[in-house]
């Protein structure tokens, strides 16, 4: 009777201990909310034909890395390299030999170091030297502000395109996630990266200007606004907005799908 008991409990811990390797995850997320066309995706574990960003791929398990490649009409192809980080579950199976062996051969005590990948993808017909630009239209004719000098990071308010004002709507589903906003440029000599700052949560919508020092029509196309949202529970989102298409619309729309976190 005792011999029985001990067994079970062997089997029991052995199919806890497993765990890992049975529930451990080899899912990411691919982001990039501008790109409004389908792209295919192939990854070091199955195919994706025609599928939307934000999109949820597999990947091999396993120690080394893995290649994702995505492709579409009009953007110019992207490979993506996943790396791997050591799997904290894996520890549990130290006192159960068997799990600990399953784990070692199957990959388990691997995943990848992140759960979400933003995607630079560039437009076939983008200058290598510029940051993406999604639909930029022709610049219209903007009188300047009449002042003669250089606009640069040290030499602000040249031009009234500093002051922008634009209308702001942000919103997400479940609504309720933090809102942070950042200045990402390709001419920093002009304008200035800027670290994330708090916008407020999502219902958010509000007519206030870019405060972006330096900026002016010219060099509008090499700036972008980067949108990030955050919610416990969910995976962080991260979108980019070119700041010539932004001046140009008078307004950043956008919507957020937010993807709930996977338990291990």
């Amino acid at each position: 009777m005792k011999i029985t008991r001990i067994l079970l409990v062997m089997a029991a811990g052995t199919v806890l201990a497993s765990c890992a390797s049975i529930f451990s995850k080899s899912k990411i997320l691919l982001t990039n909310d501008n790109v409004n066309e389908p792209v295919n995706i192939t990854t070091d574990k199955a195919h994706y034909e025609n599928v939307f960003l934000p999109a949820k791929v597999k990947i091999k398990k396993g120690y080394g890395t893995s290649s994702i490649m995505v492709t579409s009409r009009n953007y110019q192809p992207l490979n993506l390299i996943v790396d791997k980080k050591f799997n904290a579950a894996y520890i549990a199976n130290v006192f159960f030999p068997i799990g600990f062996i399953i784990d070692a051969a199957t990959g388990a005590i691997m995943k990848p170091a992140k759960k979400a990948y933003y995607l630079n993808l560039r437009p076939k017909n983008e200058n290598n030297q510029n940051i993406i630009i999604y639909n930029e239209v022709p610049a219209p004719q903007i009188a300047d502000s009449g002042r003669d000098g250089a606009v640069s990071r040290d030499n602000p308010g040249q031009t009234e395109l500093e002051q922008t004002i634009i209308r702001w709507n942000i919103d997400s589903e479940p609504q309720g996630a933090r809102i942070y906003w950042r200045v990402v440029s390709n001419v920093p000599a002009e304008v200035k990266n800027t670290n994330e700052l708090y916008l407020g949560p999502t219902p958010y919508e509000e007519t206030r200007p870019f405060n972006i020092l330096g900026l002016t029509y010219e060099n509008s196309h090499n700036v972008q606004i980067e949108i990030k949202l955050t919610r416990r529970g969910y995976m962080d989102q991260i979108k980019r907005f070119n700041v010539r298409q932004a001046i140009d619309q008078q307004e950043i729309s956008t919507f957020f799908e937010l993807v709930p976190e996977e338990t291990e």
